[in-house]
């Protein structure tokens, strides 16, 4: 593997559904109303928050020493493949980028964006990263449903309409779920490593069992937001054509699925948010006609 392809898989483009998926279901409620100029800035400023947290994540991990031995994804610091300062310049490079693209966000609709990118970027990095780190409080998945679901779902939606609406949020809800179940299969595949190592991830906490409840309920959440937006129009049930893939990666983390197996799983869980966030989507446009 070159260096370049080492940079590109320390990224974690895998994650990076969690990042898309929200402003493509955000930008869809925002129907005719929608600017290109917002939902590519709004893109932007996603994708580049996750790749920035994934490279602060590879730093703090590996000068922790919880990235020696890791099942999964390139980590730069960990394998000795990248010098902990290129990795942590790597992340503030992405946030930069990413508060660039807020800033003009911010300039062409509320100043109140402002603090909102703000709170984004230290969240991002003190995840794993500064004295206290609330991934190592099992803290993670609360943080991922508030700035990957509702955070960037709404706000990407606020910054097309500049208002919010019963709908958007409801479906903040569903993309929120769907990011955690990506993060819970995540954490699943490093528990034996995270309990050894200190690390205390909601799944440390909760054990293997509940863990693998709690992605079959955010799953099982997710199709219950579309559900409940059919209250709204019958055409959100569109969402539901991810039951099919839903049910069988929830078969398979309840049947005990682990190692390479649970990377195959969180890539496939990766899949099923974007599919149901264009289905989620072609909905809304549909309601907006």
């Amino acid at each position: 593997m070159t260096t370049r392809e080492q940079w590109i898989a320390g990224a974690r483009p895998k994650t990076l559904p969690a990042a898309i998926a929200p402003v493509l279901v955000g930008t869809s409620f925002a129907g005719y109303n929608a600017s290109i100029l917002h939902t590519l800035l709004a893109l932007i400023v996603g994708v580049a928050l996750q790749v920035g947290v994934n490279y602060a994540n590879d730093y703090s991990d590996g000068v922790k020493g919880t990235d020696a031995d890791r099942v999964g994804p390139m980590r730069l610091v960990g394998s000795g493949a990248a010098s902990a300062d290129a990795v942590k310049k790597a992340a503030f490079i992405s946030f930069a980028i990413a508060a660039l693209a807020g800033l003009i966000l911010a300039s062409r609709t509320s100043r109140l964006l402002i603090i909102l990118g703000a709170i984004c970027i230290v969240a991002a990095w003190t995840y794993t990263g500064g004295p206290k780190p609330y991934g190592y409080q099992a803290m993670g998945e609360v943080s991922v449903f508030i700035f990957f679901g509702v955070v960037a779902t709404v706000g990407t939606y606020y910054v097309q309409t500049e208002s919010v609406s019963r709908e958007v949020l409801l479906a903040s809800f569903a993309m929120g779920a769907l990011a955690c179940a990506i993060l819970v299969l995540n954490n699943l595949r490093d528990l034996p490593r995270d309990d050894v190592a200190g690390k205390k991830t909601l799944a440390v906490v909760m054990g293997d069992k509940s863990t693998r409840d709690l992605y079959k309920w955010l799953m099982f959440f997710a199709l219950v937001m579309s559900v409940a937006l059919s209250f709204f129009s019958f055409f959100y049930l569109l969402a539901l054509v991810s039951l099919p893939l839903i049910s069988k990666s929830v078969r398979a983390v309840s049947a005990g699925a682990s190692g390479p197996a649970l990377i195959d799983l969180l890539v496939k869980t990766g899949r099923i948010q974007i599919i149901y966030a264009i289905a989620l989507s072609l909905a809304a446009w549909l309601v907006a006609r």
